[in-house]
């Protein structure tokens, strides 16, 4: 099993899969409160040990271009401190290009409006994330974070 976490500045969306690896779902959206970091980690904490996953997969956000900017090295920073705190649960870094894209087109096809959209986007998004994980099969490692 794995978890995907779509780490973003106001929301973090979760996504989760089945032990098969085939099936991925949305899971939860987690307010990231910049004010109080150790709550939102908590939570993250509270997630690994719900659904044991052997991996959990974070979306890099690297530029259309494939260059990494500001975003992607505070999500790197992200993925270092998530290293520490998820200790022997291996850490995947997955290029996140058009994630957000992808969530907002399959949730308009699906006939929800912008209002219900705002609702479900970041853990589509994640979904997205994982369902790219699991169809690459690579990543970047926690090594190399």
């Amino acid at each position: 099993m794995l978890l995907a976490l779509d780490w973003g500045m106001a929301r973090i969306g979760v996504a989760a899969c089945d032990a098969q690896r085939i099936l991925a779902y949305p899971v939860d959206t987690i307010q990231n409160t910049p004010k109080d970091p150790a709550q939102v980690m908590r939570r993250v904490r509270e997630l690994v040990a719900e659904y044991e996953p052997v991996e959990v997969v974070l979306g890099l956000p690297i530029s259309l271009q494939g260059d990494e900017g500001i975003a992607a090295r505070a999500m790197r920073e992200v993925a270092r401190s998530l290293a520490v705190e998820l200790g022997d649960v291996a850490l995947t870094l997955v290029d996140e290009r058009l994630t957000s894209a992808t969530a907002h087109q399959r949730l308009s096809q699906a006939g929800k409006n912008s209002r219900q959209r705002r609702g479900m986007i970041d853990q589509m998004a994640a979904v997205a994330i994982l369902e790219q994980a699991l169809a690459e099969g690579n990543g970047t490692t926690s090594e190399e974070l």
